[in-house]
């Protein structure tokens, strides 16, 4: 029996057509660049079963059919990024009273682009054409990024059908925001939460109660210090789950750890939080917002220092500016990254329809001191929010200094986490070091300290006249 039997006006002679007797788990990446190139170019169909060349089909029982299909579904996430939108389905037939059935895998064209194939580390990009698999051209690249800058991972088309049962963590979450009310069928469509089809958006399955997936991961820890790099860690946990249940984690994780303290207001005494709960909720609410949700292996971070928390979230502000490190929250102009996750939260009254909702962090702290501002520190790939403790008398320490992550240094001190940062934007003097250090210019600082940053690469020393010089590695740290 062949294929053309099975599937009426098949185009056996197409470029979007491609069979396979078994998948090689040999040759991985000669089955796998052909999902890619599919995905690249404009679509095709992929069938598993099925003899090459001939189109005769081959077939599995049922159990193996579904083997082959969990094999292929296993191999695609690991490998392709972003993962093609694509549908399997099983075709059975019959021969002789037996029941076979081939794998048809239909891939559209990917929204978003490159596909890029990764295996053993290297990374590759495909394309079909003319009934074959090749590498992409430099032009083609070019053409696929620009053709799929502005594409959001939310609002992209799952392979999951909605169902009401499956979302209500989300109604709680709505009705308790909301004075009781039930989120509506018809608010949920005009958001684009499913299509005309019964199909979740991607945003949408990040809601169901049984989501299980890794793009919602966070990491939240403690550390003892002011620094990742050379401080004890009190506390690390992972955790992923819905949205719903990953913003309650990170507020649980703080609130039940941070600071509160008794302050003296005129004749009363007040007590304080160490990070007000509204501002900590405007800030875990955009890292959740404005999260890239095409970076896989990525989480939100939340870590708590002796003098400050700090919420960073994959991708920098979406088609925003790159601000660096800016104490002006209310001047942060970013567009919405994720259009459907905003409108859910918006919807639930604990987003801003308007604006990034910074302005209220900037209220809450508006009886601060200056080393007790809140500001944002945005790059390429992430951004962070950073809360003062306010509880903590003295304030961010060295707020003006950029806060490093580096590993461990052999036979470090615990001046090693200032210096680096105090010498990352400018090489200074022995005797400067030591003065902002507040320690004395002796011979075991020189040799003990400054001189095993140097011998470990974590600093660069330099000779300017008879002064010497040191100024941080870049290679071996990086900004927070």
């Amino acid at each position: 029996m062949y294929l053309e039997e099975l599937i009426e006006n098949v185009e056996l002679e197409s470029d979007k057509f491609e069979c396979k007797n078994r998948l090689n788990r040999e040759d991985v990446v000669g089955w796998l660049k052909s999902i890619a190139g599919f995905a690249n170019a404009s679509g095709g169909d992929f069938y598993i079963g099925v003899e090459d060349k001939t189109n005769k089909l081959i077939g599995f029982d049922r159990t193996e059919a579904d083997n082959e299909r969990n094999y292929f579904n296993n191999q695609v996430n690991e490998h392709l990024s972003p993962r093609p939108q694509m549908k399997l389905s099983f075709l059975r037939y019959m021969i002789k009273e037996k029941e076979s059935f081939i794998i048809q895998v239909h891939i559209p064209e990917s929204a978003v682009k490159p596909v890029i194939l990764k295996y053993k580390n290297i990374p590759s990009i495909f394309m079909r054409r003319d009934g074959f698999t090749n590498g992409a051209t430099y032009e083609e690249i070019i053409e696929m990024s620009v053709r799929s800058k502005n594409t959001q991972y939310d609002i992209l088309t799952s392979d999951e059908l909605y169902r009401a049962e499956n979302f209500t963590m989300l109604q709680e979450f709505y009705a308790s925001h909301n004075n009781g009310r039930k989120l509506s069928e018809k608010a949920l469509q005009s958001m684009g939460f499913y299509d005309k089809d019964g199909m979740l958006a991607n945003g949408a399955v990040l809601f169901a109660d049984d989501y299980q997936g890794k793009k919602t991961e966070v990491q939240c820890s403690v550390f003892s210090g002011f620094n990742k790099g050379s401080e004890r860690i009190i506390t690390i946990n992972r955790f992923h789950g819905n949205i719903i249940a990953v913003l309650n984690y990170m507020m649980e994780f703080v609130e039940q750890r941070m600071n509160h303290s008794m302050i003296k207001l005129d004749d009363t005494r007040e007590n304080i939080d160490a990070y007000p709960k509204r501002a900590l909720f405007e800030g875990v609410i955009n890292a959740i917002a404005h999260r890239d949700y095409f970076l896989d292996g990525t989480q939100i971070q939340v870590d708590m220092f002796k003098d400050r928390l700090e919420i960073s979230s994959p991708g920098g502000f979406y088609r925003g500016e790159k601000l660096g490190k800016t104490y002006d929250l209310s001047g942060i102009i970013s567009k919405r990254r994720n259009e459907l996750i905003s409108s859910v939260l918006v919807s639930c009254n604990v987003m801003e329809a308007a604006g990034t909702g910074f302005d209220k962090i900037t209220e809450e702290y508006q009886h601060a001191d200056e080393t007790h501002r809140p500001y944002i520190y945005a790059s390429s790939d992430h951004f962070t929010l950073v809360l003062p403790d306010l509880t903590y008398m003295e304030g961010i320490e060295n707020s003006g200094m950029p806060n490093l992550v580096f590993t461990p240094v052999p036979h470090g001190t615990v001046y090693d986490a200032k210096i680096l940062s105090f010498c990352y934007y400018q090489a200074h003097k022995v005797s400067e070091i030591a003065e902002y250090l507040g320690v004395s210019d002796s011979t075991y600082f020189r040799k003990q300290v400054l001189e095993n940053l140097a011998e470990n690469q974590y600093l660069e020393r330099s000779k300017v006249s008879r002064a010497v010089y040191y100024k941080t590695n870049p290679k071996m740290v990086r900004i927070q």
